[in-house]
């Protein structure tokens, strides 16, 4: 079964535009034909962290448990299922419950740091970058943080300041030099989501 499994990888800066590219690859090619991954599952716990999360570097990849996202990349492209990591963002944990992931022809892996990541990377059949401008991110960012995750507007900012811009212009940006496909204007780009989409149905 492995040689017929597709393997996407959408990064991009937070607050890119990556969710809205991945939901309309799922929308347009079938969400039944194709394995979702989320980087963010895979962070790891912030009891395993031993800090504060005033003092973790969320946008680090020592953050994440990368490895069991290439394991489960793996197990999916031979056709086993896997039980993927549900992180609560409110309480900077993971829960005790998982969510079961079953093989498709396909696996959409979608993170800030999926092309920064040499092992995941080379996985990768198709690798895709969202490119939005840094002031439309945080912008994004800020609202979805205060309103979605409980942060004060102080914290958000503090944090994009100190970790998230730095990491970002580390790791993420630099990741664009492996894209095959770079998607400016985020999601709002229509002709590159329909163009992506229609790729991978034939690919199907």
């Amino acid at each position: 079964m492995e040689h017929h499994v597709v393997t996407i990888g959408v990064a991009g800066g937070s607050a890119s535009g990556k969710s809205t590219i991945s939901r309309a690859i799922l929308d347009q090619a079938g969400q039944e034909r194709i394995a979702y991954l989320l980087h963010d599952s895979y962070y790891k716990d912030l009891v395993e962290l031993g800090h504060d999360r005033s003092q973790i570097n969320y946008d680090h990849p020592d953050s994440l448990e990368t490895s069991l996202l290439v394991e489960h990349i793996l197990q999916l492209k031979a056709g086993k299922p896997v039980e993927v990591p549900i992180y609560d963002f409110v309480e900077d944990r993971r829960l005790a419950q998982t969510r079961t992931v079953q093989p498709q022809p396909v696996i959409l892996v979608e993170g800030i740091l999926v092309l920064a990541e040499p092992e995941l990377r080379k996985l990768f059949d198709i690798k895709i970058f969202v490119d939005t401008p840094p002031d439309i991110r945080f912008i994004r960012r800020l609202s979805r943080d205060v309103a979605e995750r409980g942060r004060s507007m102080e914290s958000v900012i503090d944090q994009y300041l100190k970790t998230v811009r730095p990491m970002h212009n580390a790791f993420v940006e630099p990741s664009k030099r492996y894209a095959d496909i770079i998607v400016p204007q985020g999601g709002y780009n229509t002709v590159a989501v329909d163009l992506i989409a229609q790729r991978v149905r034939s690919l199907l």
